[in-house]
């Protein structure tokens, strides 16, 4: 019998406490940024940083709270916040990042799913538990984030302060040894189709991922960067930010909750910003302040956008006008979630026009392949669309508490969306693959006639569903919200996709409706449309 011969390298653990006690030791005097709701500056840097985690770490296993019990936070963008994420993993608990724009029954399902045992909650977040906090069936204390104001007000709601947990001496005390392998952190997906299902990251998971999205073909990021993270930390952690920044040193700029335009461009230009991450309707917007009031971003190099395909102009105008690198990437909760970024490699710097409708090539840890209904894998000559499926290290193989996987037998974690893959490696997303519309046999993307309607210059956002048609099976239908104090008929919505797309995939209708329904990341709620209007202008 053969036995492996195993290295004799050392044994250490990857945990998320490698990544604070490095930046404490060797970056201690770089900058952490801070921003509160009412926008106050604090300025900290990863020396204090690295003690205060300790400080609460220490105080929460003061007060009982042990190795494997999950405990949530609820909270913008800050300081305080991250301090709270690497405490509570540091000593062997479970961050769980619960969204604050879920609605308040999702709040209440997934804090009693996850059996959280404590609640840290911002002071602007705090009426969604006032009102709802009876219905927790396993949170034992609410601390509160922030200055002790209302002290009276807070006892008589049965809150605490996370500043009561400071006062606690540490007595040097020192990161636990972990186990690599340990859950440290907890997201919930946004539950578009049903109920929030959880994703448990490991402590090994989270760091192969931040030292992967700092490579140059991804995020690009080192000490030299001073990093603006626009993404939530409650969205798969920044997207892998929160632990990223740590691991190289980089200077922080925390936003709090305030992510107009006006402010982040005013953040940029003071703290020379030079590398930001959000979803493509942020940058819309911080674009257009560009644009309106004649403003130059000089230190910003590059932002990285997901979440939703980024449209062309974008990625065209940040480069053109501003000098900036656009970059799209992709990913899901179930990835970590960094799986694709849309960088030219070495043989396609010519062809970055024709790579810009793309949306990536995988990075080094995920391997991508895509199928045809049949389950055979299609060849990559991009001219084949099919499912896209993914496995690696840093993906999902099963749900918090569900006893089934969620992945193959050979561990591939089907995606849910379709698209094609190159011969280079890079990947199209087309559409997901409950959202395509069936029309007479062909298949039509919502994604494809959303990009081209979204541009109109009368339109602020719009939708596009399948409903029901006697003669073609399904027909695509525009559920489109104007720009406010402007008339629009359907005729010029729908004459505006003519040129643009094949005749037969224009839509034939428009609804025009005040608000479109938006999940918890800002994407218009597809079922919700599909429920009002698939079936209303069947004619019996």
């Amino acid at each position: 019998m053969n036995f492996a011969i195993k290295g004799n390298m050392s044994s250490q653990q990857l945990t998320t406490n490698m990544l604070i006690t490095h930046a404490e030791n060797y970056h201690k005097n770089t900058e952490i940024i801070s921003y509160n709701v009412r926008g106050e500056e604090k300025i900290s840097n990863w020396s204090a940083f690295g003690k205060r985690s300790k400080k609460i770490a220490y105080s929460l296993l003061q007060n009982g709270y042990k190795e494997g019990d999950i405990i949530g936070t609820i909270c913008p963008n800050t300081i305080a916040h991250m301090e709270l994420i690497y405490a509570i993993s540091g000593f062997g608990g479970i961050a769980h990042t619960i969204n604050p724009r879920l609605f308040p029954e999702e709040i209440v399902y997934i804090v009693n799913h996850a059996e959280n045992k404590a609640i840290f909650v911002d002071s602007s977040y705090l009426a969604i538990l006032v009102s709802h906090k009876h219905l927790f069936t396993s949170v034992e204390n609410i601390y509160i984030v922030g200055p002790k104001h209302n002290e009276m007000a807070a006892k008589m709601n049965g809150f605490k302060f996370v500043e009561d947990l400071l006062d606690e001496d540490e007595k040097d005390f020192t990161w636990p040894e972990i186990d690599e392998k340990s859950a440290a952190v907890l997201c919930y997906t946004s539950g578009t189709t049903g109920n929030p299902k959880g994703v448990l990251y490991s402590h090994k998971s989270i760091v192969l991922h931040a030292n992967m999205i700092c490579l140059p073909d991804y995020f690009s990021l080192s000490s030299r960067d001073c990093i603006l993270p626009i993404t939530p930390m409650f969205h798969v952690n920044a997207w892998g930010v929160t632990y990223a920044s740590s691991m190289i040193g980089a200077k922080l700029v925390l936003p709090g909750s305030n992510v107009s335009a006006k402010n982040l461009i005013e953040l940029i230009n003071k703290h020379d910003v030079s590398v930001s991450i959000a979803i493509p309707t942020i940058w819309e917007e911080v674009l257009e302040y560009l644009r309106v009031h004649d403003i130059k971003i000089p230190s910003l190099k590059r932002v990285y956008s997901g979440g939703s395909q980024v449209p062309q102009w974008m990625i065209q105008e940040f480069k053109d006008k501003h000098g900036i690198d656009c970059v799209q990437v992709w990913g899901m909760t179930e990835t970590s979630p960094l799986g694709l970024v849309n960088y030219p490699s070495n043989n396609q710097k010519n062809k970055e026009n024709n790579l810009m409708s793309k949306t990536g090539r995988p990075v080094w840890a995920m391997e991508f392949k895509i199928t045809d209904p049949e389950g055979k894998t299609i060849k990559k000559d991009h001219t084949q669309v099919g499912n896209i499926w993914v496995k690696g290290p840093t993906v999902i193989n099963k749900y918090y508490k569900e006893r089934d996987f969620c992945v193959d037998s050979e561990g591939w974690f089907d995606t849910g969306d379709i698209g094609n893959l190159d011969e280079d490696g890079y990947i199209s997303l087309t559409d997901r693959s409950k959202d395509l519309i069936k029309s007479g046999g062909e298949w039509i993307s919502s994604i494809q006639l959303e990009q081209i309607i979204r541009r109109h210059p009368k339109v602020y956002d719009a939708s596009v569903i399948g409903i029901k048609d006697k003669k073609w099976g399904e027909r695509p239908l525009v559920v489109a919200e104007i720009e406010k104090n402007v008339n629009a008929s359907e005729s010029e919505i729908l004459d505006y996709f003519k040129d643009k797309i094949a005749k037969w995939q224009i839509p034939d209708k428009v609804i025009f409706v005040d608000e479109l329904p938006l999940s918890s990341t800002g994407k218009p709620l597809k079922n919700k449309l599909r429920d009002k209007y698939f079936d209303q202008f069947v004619k019996e």
